[in-house]
């Protein structure tokens, strides 16, 4: 027990490092312009802001974009607002005001940026909502985010067949349409079936830095629990930590959603339980390719939902470890 822990800990003090560091090169890194090719004298510039970069899922979505826009020899602006809904609205507004030709957005909150979206609109400025959408579809282009409901309807079912009742905690983040998608997938999975019960819901924005001192308070209260829903897997992880530092992980189910490379190797190491695996390589490289599309004058528009999977011991060895999906 002692190596799985101080193994598991190794790699969630890690993570948060790799994540901090990464995060940082990408908002210094992006605004540069060197090897860019230039279109008649200047590159197209593309805005990007997302709920936070403290999450390897959105680096990875703006890596792929950039690869694609860069690929264009166009400039591709990356913006952290660190879950602040107003320095998210801040940076939509100088992002329009830097004549960027279209947006990608991952909205900090799914019904705050009314204002900042119609401003964009009469700017004629595409918008592209990637992960998650907002509540003001209509001033919305085109949308990519995985199945949401359905990441979470898979994960009530893999735990309805392990077990017969349970007594489950939830990991939620409620501005977040995405992560309320899979949490009321979950929950609508198991109504009707009074032996599962929800026991807590805590508030984590999704962040394992979060996740882990609220688990380890809701711990310290000494609530009967078996199950860990978790709106995504860095909460997951967070989760565990709490949960081997407190010596409180055997018997309890844990589920993630994302498929990160970390949360597969505990799977195959059976210290978690399941992931719903997403493809942020697929997300950020169609988000990017439609960009141009829209640009070229392609009536481009409307909301895509991309299929997800449960990866869980079964069939973990189908999935590469050592990356994203």
């Amino acid at each position: 027990m002692m190596k799985i822990k101080l193994h598991l800990r190794s790699w969630i003090v890690g993570l948060v490092m790799v994540m901090t560091v990464i995060g940082g090169l990408i908002l210094l890194g992006h605004i540069t312009e060197g090897g860019l090719i230039y279109r008649d004298g200047k590159p197209l510039k593309i805005g990007a802001t997302y709920m936070t970069l403290n999450n390897p899922f959105f680096n990875v979505i703006d890596e792929e974009a950039r690869q694609v826009i860069e690929a264009h020899g166009d400039q591709l602006i990356s913006l952290d607002p660190a879950l602040n809904l107003e320095k998210q609205k801040e940076q939509i507004h100088y992002l329009i005001e830097q004549g960027v030709s279209a947006l990608i957005i991952n909205p900090v909150d799914f019904n705050g940026l009314s204002e900042e979206l119609q401003e964009a609109r009469e700017a004629k400025i595409p918008v592209i909502m990637v992960d998650t959408n907002v509540e003001d579809e209509e001033l919305v282009r085109y949308s990519l985010m995985s199945d949401n409901y359905d990441a979470g309807v898979q994960c009530a079912q893999d735990m309805m067949k392990r077990k017969e009742s349970a007594r489950i905690v939830l990991l939620q983040h409620s501005t977040a349409y995405s992560a309320v998608q899979r949490i009321q997938g979950f929950t609508d999975t198991i109504q009707g079936h009074p032996q599962y019960q929800i026991v807590e819901r805590i508030e984590c924005e999704g962040q394992l830095e979060i996740a882990m001192p609220e688990m380890d308070a809701f711990l310290n209260r000494n609530v009967p629990f078996d199950v860990v829903m978790a709106l995504n897997d860095p909460s997951a992880m967070g989760a565990l930590g709490a949960m081997q530092d407190q010596h409180r992980l055997d018997g309890v189910l844990v589920y993630g959603v994302d498929g990160t490379p970390e949360i597969k190797a505990l799977i195959r190491d059976h210290i978690m339980t399941a992931t719903v695996s997403q493809s942020p390589i697929t997300m950020g490289k169609d988000a990017a390719e439609v960009i141009y599309r829209i640009l070229a004058g392609e009536d481009d528009s409307g909301e895509v939902l991309i299929p997800v999977t449960l990866i869980n011991e079964q069939n973990i060895n189908q999935f590469n470890l050592e990356g994203w999906q």
